[in-house]
């Protein structure tokens, strides 16, 4: 487990530096503690970390369902209601992990899979830009990269430079320069500079100007929300203060039960898109056991609802830090896990020096990676059935929420595959047109549906009078009752324009057969 400690320990401190402040976010987001963010985080790292068979995965609360939990705290009338309907929807996701439910993350597409990719890389780099030039005008730079509309992002972007910060904008561009040319340049000349990952040296440097500038009332202090801001206990039971437990005496109340069905559903196939996402940046590209990962994220839900923490998906955001950080096993997740408890436990009051400004540019790199135009490019290069269904899935989920983006582009992606399916039905062959005589052969393909009636059924009204048609089913192996149905209706229209059909099939070779329900069967065939 600790083969790649040096790789997997600079990857966690990145997620640990990127965690921390989405905890806090994601909380306030949700209309819960803040702690309870922080809690969430912890159980996600070092309980889910610990029983998942993901290898960059990395789990926390989850952006997607901020929304969720409000309106669900809002319902119940306590939070303390609502950590039994968390408790309840682990219990099932683990439900659903026995019955091998885990399947259902491989039937979306790779081209909505890398749209979702492509997506989450533009989010994170619009949200970072307000805090990256100090907005302070609201805390939605540090609440979500997922809202349930993108109007808040593109409100921030538009009247950013009226809450400008000089001190956050310097502290950015500062990160930016020591994190690109600890990349590019330093990593490559020097080990050392492997061994320390330049995040850490981002932050120990934005310490230390906040430290500097501090108090001193110039324009380039950095104040307020442009700050990380943990919860910070004066004593042990000022910790333990902190934690909530919920209240089991209303487990009658079926309102707690609908709300842990929901959570469970949306907070699985959160985690099984994740995880698809997530063994796609995976440079070893292994393979993430989906019904491990939902026993997995059960447990933890349970144990989160049980101390007062939010609910717990595989986190795109954190697992795509992880894996461009370097990681290489679960360990570096399960570390980012004791990094976050040490953190408020030991040292708040120094994470609370650090500027967001350094968080943002540390998640600027990562979202120009994920959203890369190279990665549009290819995709445009491998044509419009890769390509559409993956922008549709990009301006979905930019412009309204993840969960209704791959939705979309899932939809778009089975709209492209029935078009092709209408398309390859068959192969249509002109052999000789001389004498007036035409002959034509048609080649089915291997599976004739119901899908593609319209496309055979035109084909073969097309055929002009003394037409002669080789009707070739050889290489067929399902064949619809509703294509015999076609075949038997061009039987009769055959005779009236006197074309000659002859049919060639495994089953032996007729010519202008009376009825194609009888000769391969009333119902639909099967070579």
């Amino acid at each position: 487990m600790f083969k790649h400690i040096k790789a997997d320990l600079p990857a966690s401190l990145v997620v640990f530096f990127v965690a921390l402040p989405l905890c806090l976010g994601i909380a306030l987001a949700s209309g819960a503690p803040l702690f309870s963010g922080v809690i969430a985080g912890i159980i996600g790292g070092i309980v889910v970390g610990s029983i998942s068979g993901s290898s960059v995965g990395v789990s926390g609360p989850a952006a997607g369902l901020a929304v969720v939990v409000l309106t669900a705290i809002a319902d119940l009338g306590s939070y303390e209601l609502f950590l039994v309907a968390v408790v309840l929807a682990g219990l099932l996701q683990v439900l659903l992990g026995v019955l091998k439910a885990g399947v259902i993350g491989y039937f979306f597409p790779s081209s909505v899979i890398k749209g979702m990719l492509a997506a989450i890389g533009i989010i994170i780099f619009l949200k970072q830009l307000p805090l990256a030039f100090g907005y302070d005008d609201s805390s939605e730079g540090l609440v979500s990269f997922f809202e349930t509309t993108g109007k808040d992002t593109f409100f921030s972007l538009a009247h950013m430079l009226d809450y400008i910060s000089i001190g956050e904008i310097v502290i950015t561009a500062i990160s930016l320069f020591i994190l690109l040319v600890w990349d590019k340049v330093l990593a490559k000349k020097n080990k050392i500079f492997k061994l320390v990952p330049g995040p850490l040296v981002a932050v120990v440097v934005g310490i230390l100007y906040q430290i500097f500038f501090s108090g001193t009332g110039s324009i380039f202090e950095i104040k307020g929300k442009n700050l990380v801001s943990v919860p910070v206990p004066d004593n042990v039971n000022d910790f333990i203060g902190q934690f909530t437990f919920p209240d089991f005496s209303q487990l009658g109340n079926s309102q707690i039960y609908i709300v842990a069905i929901t959570i469970a559903i949306v907070a699985s196939l959160e985690t099984l898109l994740s995880v698809e996402a997530t063994d796609k940046l995976d440079p070893e590209k292994r393979v993430t056991p989906t019904n491990r990962e939902l026993i997995a994220q059960g447990v933890g839900n349970t144990f989160s609802g049980m101390v007062g923490g939010l609910p717990i998906t595989q986190v795109i955001v954190r697992s795509s830090a992880n894996a461009m950080s370097g990681g290489k096993t679960k360990l570096s997740a399960i570390i980012h896990g004791f990094f976050l408890l040490f953190s408020v436990l030991l040292i708040p009051r120094f994470l609370n020096l650090i500027p967001l400004g350094v968080l943002a540019a540390v998640l600027l790199i990562i979202g120009y990676k994920l959203a890369n135009p190279k990665q549009f490019i290819t995709m445009f290069k491998l044509g419009k059935s890769q390509f559409i269904p993956f922008v549709v899935t990009v301006i979905a989920i930019v412009a309204t929420d993840l969960l209704v983006g791959i939705l979309l582009g899932l939809a778009v992606g089975i709209v492209t595959i029935l078009i092709n399916s209408y398309k390859n039905s068959h192969f249509l062959h002109i052999e000789d047109a001389s004498n007036g005589e035409s002959r034509v052969k048609m080649v089915l393909a291997e599976e004739v549906t119901f899908l593609n009636k319209g496309a055979i059924q035109r084909e073969l009204m097309s055929l002009p009078e003394n037409s002669y048609v080789t009707l070739d089913v050889t290489k067929t192996r399902s064949l619809d009752l509703d294509i015999l149905e076609i075949l038997d209706d061009f039987a009769v229209t055959a005779k009236n324009k006197n074309i000659t059909i002859k049919l060639i099939s495994e089953r032996g070779v007729v010519e202008n057969p009376e009825s194609y329900r009888q000769f391969f069967g009333v119902t639909a065939f099967t070579n």
